[in-house]
């Protein structure tokens, strides 16, 4: 990305309130960005409380850390869409009640609701943003917008011969992830901190992301997917949508990327990076070294 050299790295652990507060001594900061977790859904069912604990409990001691050694600066913490789960509300927003469905969501939950209380409790300038799926070039693999994109990278190029899925009737509301730390951003320009939806306010199905993917390389997607029940979540999401207007209002921010322009993209980019390895150049990459999921086992394989 082109800043590694502009930035400085500082150890800590989420579990350790000891070390957060040290690197808050050793930082200084005038604004935090809380963008940690154990943020793949999936695994959340297999590691409920260790899930708990970092994208849930230790957000609390971030919180007492700043609240304890500088209560003045600005404190954002990534809440998630997932924390609606199966909500009877077609198009959620700040208001929509939530109805988490996975131990992450009600991780993330747990976390949301904390910041809201220290910032009313103790005046913190804690501000949340309740991100839909916020997707690039930089997605992990393990998440199925960039394990789509990276299969039909690799298929294209003669490298893979199928594609294996979960539940694909899932729908999301897809968006890019630069955009949305640019609303990010925003938030913490404001004269007071609150809660905001980050979103398109389109739905789109796993499926037509597969089809999209294909089409743009020319390929039928019909010849090289299945699915796999070892891929579906104990408890499934149908539909997440977000209405983003607030965000609109108070931070004159609004969606560019279309979502054929992110798919686009981070097909483009997956491409690109099997080109250069076929061509023998070495880079930062997790392609390469990623286990076949085949090999991964769960509870939820037979």
């Amino acid at each position: 990305m082109g800043v590694y050299d502009q930035i400085n790295l500082i150890p800590a652990d989420l579990l350790d309130m000891g070390s957060l507060l040290e690197a808050l001594k050793v930082s200084d900061p005038d604004e935090v960005y809380n963008l940690a977790a154990a943020s793949f859904v999936s695994s959340a069912f297999e590691q409920p409380v260790g899930n708990a604990e970092i994208t849930g409990l230790a957000v609390t001691k971030f919180l007492e850390s700043i609240r304890h050694l500088n209560p003045n600066l600005k404190f954002y913490q990534a809440s998630s869409s997932e924390m609606f789960g199966n909500s009877k509300v077609r198009i959620q927003n700040e208001k929509t009640p939530f109805r988490p469905a996975s131990p992450y969501a009600i991780s993330k939950l747990y976390a949301h609701w904390i910041t809201d209380i220290y910032r009313e409790a103790y005046g913190i300038f804690a501000t949340t943003g309740i991100l839909f799926n916020h997707e690039s070039p930089l997605r992990g693999l393990e998440f199925v917008s960039r394990k789509i994109t990276n299969a039909v990278a690799e298929i294209s190029l003669g490298l893979k011969k199928e594609l294996t899925l979960g539940n694909v009737h899932a729908k999301r509301d897809w968006g890019y992830a630069p955009e949305y730390m640019e609303a990010v951003y925003l938030m913490l320009r404001q004269d007071k901190p609150n809660d905001f939806v980050i979103s398109t306010g389109e739905a789109h199905s796993v499926l037509e992301f597969v089809k999209l993917t294909f089409e743009i390389a020319g390929l039928n997607w019909k010849k090289y997917v299945k699915t796999d029940k070892r891929f579906f979540r104990p408890l499934e999401v149908d539909y997440l949508c977000g209405d983003y207007k607030k965000a609109k209002k108070a931070l004159g921010w609004t969606p560019k990327v279309t979502f054929e322009k992110l798919v686009k993209i981070m097909l483009d980019e997956d491409v690109r990076r099997w080109k250069m390895f076929l061509d023998g150049k070495s880079f930062p990459w997790d392609a390469p070294l990623y286990p076949s999921e085949s090999k991964i086992i769960t509870r939820n394989m037979k």
